[in-house]
């Protein structure tokens, strides 16, 4: 290959003139050139990498994918987890405890300790945050209900265990035979104040006996308090357990004692008019977890069928009370 030859215009000649450059002015000329070719080349990469992915980034744009559709596959399953989870819980309240009559679980208790922003810090900055902070959220809800429904469950069956015991302990009879009763005077609600002539709510069942006639333990349990009580007259208040209590007023004599355990059948006293009454009569209330109910939806095993649904609709009378 022959040598570059160089020349120059001379204005004075007006020729032509061959030059001869050194070696300094040829290696400034050489890097010149290259230092072009690369900023060209850089530009052009630059230009290339902005417009047109390389193979590594293609390759880790797939990869993201995959794990973002992965992601969305976990979080759907999540969804459909925390349903199963929901009606686990409906049922564990709505239809487990309610038969076996045990207070129901709370949102609050279930979610406590969960919702704190401050656990999915180190998740701020990740491509798909939210999606991820939202799948490690339903992970964590999960965990922590699968925790509390299984102890729910211990605890359904150590009530199960105790069914036997409970029913004995349960008040399901009537406090005075039919053939005692002269008359279901008053049911459980607003009643009128036969001494105050004033609306007031009536807390239990009057019904209506000659005085002397025996009033029965309505459930197994322990005898609380025995003796006079303001208003209530002589007065009997049984503890069943299981959240049950039962009280008998307005009692001519009582034959039980404070600490005495009894059993369901069992005369703990006899029916008379003592205290706020006006005739002889028996007031009979049915607390649950220290609550009064009414006392006509514990009937059940003393009334066939159609006597305890006539026992519901006199309960709901405003007949006279007594007390």
């Amino acid at each position: 290959m022959s040598k570059k030859v160089y020349f120059r215009y001379n204005p004075s000649t007006l020729t032509y003139e061959r030059v001869y450059l050194t070696a300094k002015e040829r290696f400034i000329g050489v890097l010149q050139n290259s230092i072009s070719g690369i900023v060209v080349g850089i530009i052009a990469y630059a230009l290339y990498s902005f417009y047109f992915d390389t193979p590594s980034d293609k390759m880790m744009k797939r990869e993201i994918d995959v794990l973002s559709t992965q992601n969305r596959l976990i979080s759907d399953r999540l969804d459909k987890a925390l349903d199963v989870m929901g009606t686990m819980q409906e049922r564990d309240d709505n239809l487990y405890r309610v038969i076996l009559q045990s207070d129901p679980s709370t949102k609050n208790s279930r979610n406590t300790g969960i919702l704190n922003s401050s656990r999915y810090d180190e998740l701020k900055g990740l491509s798909n945050e939210a999606l991820i902070k939202s799948t490690a959220l339903k992970m964590d809800v999960l965990a922590k209900q699968l925790y509390l429904q299984s102890k729910s469950f211990d605890d359904l069956i150590h009530l199960l265990g105790t069914r036997e015991e409970r029913l004995l302990c349960t008040p399901a009879i009537q406090p005075i035979l039919n053939k005692d009763l002269k008359q279901l005077s008053s049911g459980f609600g607003i009643r009128v104040d036969p001494i105050y002539g004033r609306a007031k709510m009536h807390s239990g069942m009057d019904f209506t006996a000659r005085i002397g006639t025996p009033i029965y333990a309505t459930g197994d349990g322990r005898v609380q308090s025995a003796g006079w009580d303001q208003g209530y007259g002589n007065a009997v208040l049984i503890n069943h357990g299981f959240g049950y209590q039962t009280k008998y007023a307005h009692m001519s004599r009582i034959k039980s004692k404070t600490g005495q355990k009894v059993k369901r059948g069992e005369v703990i006293g006899y029916v008379g008019t003592t205290g706020k009454s006006t005739a002889p009569h028996l007031h009979y209330e049915v607390h649950v977890n220290g609550k009064p109910v009414n006392p006509a939806l514990y009937y059940f095993m003393d009334l066939s069928p159609k006597e305890y649904d006539r026992m519901i609709l006199l309960s709901e009378t405003r007949g006279q009370i007594f007390d």
